[in-house]
């Protein structure tokens, strides 16, 4: 899978250089771009969109974009082309939490091929190596997956978004260049064979942050003797989301159709559905109103101190806050109501 990222959304300003007259073209030009904004909506949300296969990330959040007709989204754990499955899309205020989700733990369904490795490490890529071995016996498999649970260290593919002196390694390994790049740690939380089949097993992976499951499976390949390749792949579900409430781009879709722009809402979660295994803290009205202002008041609530949501005395989410060893609760990141026709 391709390294964990966020798309961020890009704002083009158009205005006239020193203050010249702008020639006709330019005019018409930013009269179109003015009327593309005014019929953009503000939407505050989050979807579990059902990434498809053979489309990036990107590209599916462009497309649910339009749908919406939202002003600002954002995808947060990007997946490959060749992947599918849960798909976070933050739209409006909700990409204030993407970073958070980044963070987040994942599980996957993965198909390995084994006799084989490609230069992307997946289907979509190139052989470039063979072994003769092609099948694995369960036994060879389970002792190969016993070596990957846990806390290891793991090299990055040379076909992922991370930096090498300011270049994408996948922009290098484009040209030709294979480049040295440091081991890093990761977690396997859990690691089993879900279908097994000798030369193309199912295995089920749930892992930390940053884990590139196409460089496990080269690994578990080559602990069991052979070669292999990512064949298929799913990502299941991203904590704190179930594995289930996905929505498909073609629900989406049919929605739009039948009911226009509006229907598509009843999609979306809660801005603080991303944040569901955090401590809530429920202010009064003088405290929501002090926090709001960006001041930190008495936390009263009894634990440890970190990170909080904030709600206000009707349970309206206010945001994210942090609790002090010394009890002060002080606002960290604020989510504030916009009407519909808002910025």
């Amino acid at each position: 899978m391709a390294a964990a990222a966020t798309s961020r959304e890009s704002m083009a300003i158009n205005g006239d250089a020193g203050g010249a007259a702008a020639t006709p073209q330019r005019s018409a030009g930013r009269g179109r771009s003015r009327r593309r904004r005014q019929d953009l909506r503000v939407v505050d949300g989050l979807l579990l969109l059902d990434k498809p296969v053979g489309v990036t990330s990107n590209g599916v959040l462009q497309q649910v974009k339009r749908l919406f007709k939202a002003r600002k989204a954002g995808h947060t754990g990007s997946l490959d082309p060749l992947a599918s499955g849960m798909l976070p899309l933050c739209f409006g205020q909700a990409t204030k939490v993407s970073a958070y989700l980044l963070g987040a733990d994942k599980v996957y369904r993965v198909q390995a091929r084994f006799g084989a490795r490609t230069d992307t490490a997946d289907a979509d890529g190139q052989v470039v190596a063979e072994s003769p071995v092609t099948e694995v016996s369960r036994e060879a498999l389970e002792s190969a997956l016993s070596q990957f649970r846990g806390d290891i260290q793991q090299v990055p593919p040379m076909y992922s978004a991370l930096k090498k002196d300011g270049k994408r390694l996948y922009e290098l390994a484009r040209a030709g260049q294979v480049v040295e790049r440091d081991a890093r740690p990761v977690t396997i939380h859990a690691l089993d064979i879900e279908a097994y089949d000798p030369g193309c097993p199912v295995l089920r992976v749930s892992c930390s942050k940053g884990t590139y499951v196409r460089t496990l499976i080269e690994d578990i390949a080559v602990a069991a003797g052979t070669l292999g390749h990512v064949a298929a792949l799913r990502r299941l579900s991203v904590e704190p989301f179930p594995d289930d409430g996905l929505v498909s781009l073609a629900a989406l879709e049919q929605a739009a159709e039948a009911g226009g722009v509006a229907a598509l809402d009843r999609f979306l979660l809660p801005i603080d559905a991303a944040l569901g295994g955090w401590p809530s803290i429920y202010l009064n009205e003088g405290e929501s109103r002090y926090v709001q202002q960006g001041h930190p008041v008495h936390a009263r609530v009894a634990g440890e101190s970190g990170r909080v949501r904030m709600y206000d005395e009707t349970r309206r989410f206010l945001g994210i806050g942090e609790v002090s060893c010394d009890g002060r609760l002080a606002p960290k990141r604020l989510f504030l109501e916009r009407s519909a026709t808002g910025g």
